[in-house]
């Protein structure tokens, strides 16, 4: 039945991402052998197929994104076994080939069959280790237990924002900052002379918890800033490779941020006007995302029960989802075809793939939510970040941030604070996910849903992760 469906949301992923009608029958012959593992198959019938003169250019161009969707999903799952036994050994001597079984079955480590032969996440040892209650136990016992420095900064941070707040959503604890940002493109990534696409992440206006964006400097000087309209956000460059020689993008800016605290007591909600646009927009299903399964209707309805009132709701969600979906490297997003069902199936998630889990049980609850993402920005913690903001009708939209979760207080309002605030240390580059760039790519984007690290390509093709670098530099200015 999964193996049906997943094959069945690889043609809708198709259709979404490269924008192609209903898929022929080939096409669907080609996703059933991706999804079973057999690449070797998959790609001489593409090959062959690319073959022909009487291909049109949609159909190409279908062909052309899965053959790189297996690529992609070969540099996700790297590790043999071999690998893994390798690094695990230290660990569990002897017994490692006898408890992988196990850990397979359970999903802690995380493996695909590619042409008959078990590979491995790229990140499936680190998984197994947050996972696996017994395999964490022996690492702690081997290297010792490692303290997360931003669990400690955030819980003695959120502690002073509540105290300087009155809970009614007021905008606190300003932060100023100059960034930096550098994308370099792998020397003879593709072609000399030829020009290369760069759309980097730029801060959006929109939000009040982000003011005084300055634009100090782009390189190269010829650009192009998406409109603040754009729910994704980028300055666009281009750039002619040299041979032999990296190409460099990058852009720095100047900008403020505030926290922003509601006290769940302080939230004085009206009743939802269902017909409005807003509760419309962010109520819906967004496929294949955000999609109302039967397996996510009886989650959430299990969950939530007969509550009506949104805020317990919001509550009852985001506690199971902090409770039952363990933090856990991730695959990347362009090859889980729906990542709700991929999260319930595994039992963990990173911050977006713990995000959309929530939105989509929320809004089939009724309750409108939308996505943010960008960096996460804590002095010593700069990384790629997504949360989300949830509408109470007569308040406006509540940052809510699923994977920060219920921190270690006895203090409710520091406990609970990310359920209903947020702490400055964010760059909001997005306000919704997959959604359209400024000007338009042309091939499938590296990262279809988010955008943070950037998206790069060139007549011939997308260029991905793998063939350039990215790195934020943050400075801090004084109070």
């Amino acid at each position: 039945m999964m193996k049906t469906l997943q094959s069945s949301l690889i043609l809708s992923l198709l259709i979404l991402i490269v924008g192609c009608s209903e898929p022929y029958k080939g096409e669907k012959k080609l996703a059933f052998l991706i999804e079973n593992g057999d690449f070797s198959v998959a790609n001489r019938l593409i090959e062959a197929k690319l073959g022909s003169d009487r291909l049109s250019d949609n159909e190409r161009y279908n062909l052309l994104y899965l053959q790189d969707l297996m690529k992609r999903i070969q540099r996700e799952f790297s590790l043999t076994e071999a690998d893994v036994i390798e690094r695990l050994t230290p660990y569990f001597s002897d017994s490692t080939r006898v408890l992988m079984p196990g850990w397979e079955t359970n999903k802690s480590l995380e493996f695909r069959l590619i042409d008959g032969e078990k590979r491995y996440f790229r990140n499936a040892v680190p998984n197994l280790f947050r996972l696996d209650d017994f395999a964490k136990k022996i690492k702690i016992a081997r290297d010792g237990a490692i303290v997360d420095p931003l669990v400690d900064f955030c819980l003695k941070h959120t502690e002073e924002l509540v105290n300087q707040s009155t809970g009614h959503g007021e905008l606190i604890h300003p932060v100023d900052y100059e960034i930096t940002y550098t994308i370099r493109v792998k020397a003879d990534a593709v072609p000399a002379g030829e020009i290369i696409r760069c759309w980097m992440p730029f801060p959006k206006e929109s939000s009040p918890r982000q003011t005084n964006i300055e634009l100090i400097n782009v390189f190269p000087n010829d650009y192009k800033i998406a409109p603040d309209s754009f729910l994704q956000r980028s300055i666009y460059c281009e750039q002619v490779a040299q041979q032999g020689t990296e190409t460099e993008f990058s852009l720095s800016f100047a900008m403020r941020t505030y926290g922003q605290v509601y006290f769940p007591d302080r939230i004085a909600f009206d009743e939802y006007d269902v017909n409005s646009q807003l509760y419309i927009e962010n109520t819906r299903e967004r496929f294949p995302q955000i999609v109302f399964s039967e397996r996510i209707r009886n989650l959430a309805d299990q969950i939530c029960g007969d509550e009506t009132n949104p805020l317990k709701q919001v509550e009852m969600l985001y506690n199971w989802v902090n409770n039952k979906i363990t933090w856990a490297s991730a695959l990347e997003y362009s090859i889980m075809p729906n990542i709700p069902e991929y999260v319930l199936e595994n039992n963990h998630g990173d911050c977006g793939m713990q995000t959309l889990l929530f939105m989509t049980m929320a809004r089939y609850r009724g309750i409108p939510v939308k996505w943010q993402s960008g960096w996460m920005l804590h002095p010593g913690e700069v990384n790629l970040h997504d949360w989300c903001e949830v509408y109470y009708q007569g308040v406006g939209w509540v940052p809510l941030d699923q994977s920060f979760g219920l921190q270690n207080s006895e203090y409710e309002k520091v406990k609970n604070f990310y359920r209903t605030g947020i702490d400055p240390y964010r760059l909001i580059v997005n306000d919704d996910f997959s959604r359209e760039f400024f000007p338009a790519k042309i091939w499938p984007r590296s990262e279809p849903i988010d955008f943070q690290r950037g998206e790069l390509e060139w007549k011939g093709g997308n260029i991905y992760f793998d063939k350039w670098t990215y790195k934020m530099e943050v400075s801090y200015n004084p109070e």
